[in-house]
């Protein structure tokens, strides 16, 4: 254990992982873990969240798992009830659930629309809103917002609903952090470029099929980053640690770009 969030309480949403390998949420948790706190594990899929509880567990870290739709607010307040429950506090909330699409006002319908706000940015409206009022009875308390490099440009693709969503919890997360600045609670975005997950697998292989050549348009997205390749889980989940640590104490408001320099090319 590393103890950089020594016997704080973590919540993670999207704590699971899609495919083999490690997610975002996933590679947070466990890094989380490693660090010394105590993490809740939020996934909707029951084996994906065991699973990530089970790596903590067998590491000697402590670890809940809660199955919930942060879409749905009745979800939402249990899972804070829950915490509450095991631990007594909450220190930090970490927003990670989140689904992309291609296309934008031109391509997409209404249906895809909703969907996509109600994941992406609903979810983190109502993860704050049942965890806010607990931080700041505690005055001490940091939410991390997994957003996206979307929010910054365009990235050779076609984001716009998925920018869309991603703009919105920028702007969100900004006003919270000012607001409660002086409630001792800090409030920051995460915003990963091109990262090479299991969930791009499974986006990929929905998009092309099992026999796509998928190796052939990993290599694609890989050359399209300046350094050469995509970034991976851990990128995401050490910059997430920063952030929710007492490291970035006078950091607020802010988003730090995980991208491998890619979004320098958007101006």
């Amino acid at each position: 254990m590393g103890g950089r969030l020594q016997d704080k309480v973590a919540i993670v949403t999207g704590s699971g992982s899609v495919g083999p390998g490690w997610g975002n949420g996933k590679a947070m948790s466990v890094l989380f873990a490693r660090e010394g706190a105590r993490v809740v594990g939020v996934d909707i899929d029951a084996a994906a969240a065991a699973e990530t509880q089970q790596i903590i567990s067998d590491e000697g870290g402590r670890a809940i798992a809660v199955i919930a739709d942060v879409t749905r607010p009745a979800d939402v307040q249990r899972l804070v009830t829950e915490t509450l429950d095991a631990f007594g506090r909450i220190d930090i909330l970490v927003n990670n659930v989140g689904i992309a699409v291609v296309g934008g006002p031109a391509e997409l319908d209404e249906a895809t629309w909703d969907h996509l706000m109600a994941v992406n940015i609903k979810s983190a409206y109502l993860t704050c809103h049942h965890t806010l009022p607990v931080m700041i009875r505690q005055h001490a308390g940091v939410i991390v917002n997994n957003a996206s490099v979307a929010v910054r440009g365009w990235a050779g693709v076609n984001y716009g609903f998925y920018a869309a969503s991603k703009g919105a919890m920028v702007a969100m997360t900004r006003t919270m952090a000012i607001r409660h600045a002086r409630d001792g609670v800090r409030a920051n975005c995460v915003l990963p470029g091109l990262m090479n997950t299991p969930l791009v697998h499974a986006a990929l292989t929905r998009v092309y099929g099992e026999e796509g050549d998928i190796d052939n348009l990993i290599r694609t997205r890989d050359a399209q980053c300046p350094m050469g390749h995509m970034g991976d889980a851990w990128d995401t989940a050490y910059a997430a640690l920063f952030l929710a640590s007492d490291e970035a104490k006078y950091i607020t408001a802010t988003e730090l770009l995980v991208d491998g320099g890619l979004s320098a090319r958007f101006a």
